[in-house]
């Protein structure tokens, strides 16, 4: 008999926020970025933003995918690498929005959009995932908020099939902190691992539309998770707050010791006792 309270869930960081996840017999990818150095993720209104770093696995290496699971429809979460080189018969869980456009233009039938608290479940070899769709703004200014397209985290929560839940993991998505995020906490107490989006992404104007920081260390205050691991922080010229910041300010509110690091290309596995780096 499988002994499902012992397996682990290993997180292969990519780059930016796309991270490969494996628990037993499940594979779950989110937010697949896999542009080249120097090629430009298109972010709508002739915006664009170039990347700087290499993706750590090309799409045409990755293992058969049970589900993706997509925060929003970005260029730097779904680029032109990931809409020719994923499989359209993959199931990709997102906002209304995002499976609006991808059903409709590009092809991904069985793309399905979440309202927030809304939660669908991936069964796969006697394991599950179920995925709930977050509260997340990727602006707060009204206007900008109605220009962006809309944004969700997600609650990744694992365990066997039709069983008790033994690990959860939550996305943050390209939010900003605001008083909406509050109810995470209450609905999901102590996420055994937080991935949190940051970079304090800015476009023209000064205007910043994901967490630098001082935002991603308070949201994890706020959130109380077991342990805390950035990523989305220095792959594009348009992201201006380095990881060192989010690390100062996690030290400054004590939560230093919960951070799981976790570079490019490298991997970690979420057990029963946390979180641990593993090289490969």
């Amino acid at each position: 008999m499988a002994v499902f309270d012992d397996d682990p869930i290993d997180l292969h960081f990519i780059g930016n926020a796309t991270v490969l996840l494996r628990y037993g017999g499940l594979t779950l990818l989110t937010d697949p970025n896999f542009l080249h150095q120097g090629e430009r993720a298109h972010l709508g209104y002739g915006l664009s933003s170039r990347r700087l770093t290499e993706p750590a696995l090309d799409v045409t290496a990755l293992p058969r995918l049970d589900a993706v699971v997509l925060s929003h429809l970005h260029g730097d979460h779904f680029d032109r690498r990931a809409r020719r080189g994923l499989p359209r018969s993959v199931p990709v869980v997102t906002t209304r929005h995002a499976a609006r456009h991808l059903r409709t233009w590009m092809g991904f039938r069985r793309a399905g959009g979440l309202r927030t608290w809304e939660s669908c479940v991936v069964r796969q070899g006697g394991h599950q995932v179920r995925v709930t769709a977050l509260p997340g703004r990727h602006a707060l200014q009204p206007v900008l908020h109605r220009l962006l397209p809309p944004v969700m985290g997600t609650m990744l929560e694992f365990g066997p099939g039709g069983g008790p839940v033994h690990r959860r993991l939550y996305v943050s998505g390209d939010t900003l902190v605001y008083d909406g995020l509050r109810e995470i906490a209450r609905r999901f107490p102590r996420a055994d691992l937080a991935l949190l989006h940051l970079g304090g992404t800015r476009l023209p104007g000064g205007l910043v539309v994901t967490m630098d920081g001082a935002q991603g260390a308070e949201l994890a205050r706020r959130l109380d998770p077991r342990q805390i691991m950035p990523v989305h922080y220095d792959d594009y010229a348009a992201f201006r707050s380095p990881p060192a910041d989010f690390v100062a300010e996690a030290r400054r509110l004590g939560l230093e010791e919960r951070l799981v690091h976790c570079p490019r290309g490298q991997h970690t596995r979420l057990t029963t006792d946390g979180a641990a780096p593993t090289l490969r």
